[in-house]
């Protein structure tokens, strides 16, 4: 077991784990964050996307103990206080989401893509979320979500 601390949404965090959990176990088992969800076990689907100090990542491809001292952002970290972030009201303006599986991946992705490039076409948004599947929405609502939270 090993001790793992980090910075989870604004409020520093520690637990003991073993040396193989993945950062999306620690966060959905230990800190209780379950917004970030686990879909495909191989980093295929991007269900399980959050940041990594400011970047966007497959938190089943890394390990908790890789995460040391880093400033992790979840889904539950996009709200400020009571008021939903610009791309989670897009997504719920424009019915960007059936079954929601996908969704706290793909928001977490489109948040990272419109803070590298704040006005992107539809075809860069398309490439960006390529690594996220969503097998309910046609991904037409969550290209237009995007582009109204430009």
């Amino acid at each position: 077991m090993k001790l793992v601390k980090m910075n989870v949404n604004g409020s520093d965090v520690a637990a003991e784990v073993e040396e193989n959990t993945l950062l999306v176990d620690f966060l959905r088992d230990n800190i209780k964050l379950t917004g970030t969800h686990v879909g495909c076990d191989t980093s295929q689907c991007g269900a399980c996307v959050i940041h990594m100090d400011g970047q966007a990542v497959k938190s089943c491809s890394i390990l908790a103990i890789q995460a040391e001292e880093k400033r992790i952002t979840t889904i539950e970290g996009l709200a400020n206080g009571g008021e939903l972030h610009p791309v989670q009201k897009a997504f719920q303006n424009n019915h960007a989401l059936q079954c929601g599986f996908c969704t706290p991946g793909m928001v977490m992705s489109a948040v990272d893509l419109l803070d590298k490039k704040p006005n992107p076409s539809d075809e860069e948004i398309r490439e960006w979320l390529e690594g996220n599947i969503c097998r309910c929405t046609g991904y037409q609502n969550i290209i237009k979500a995007i582009k109204e939270a430009v």
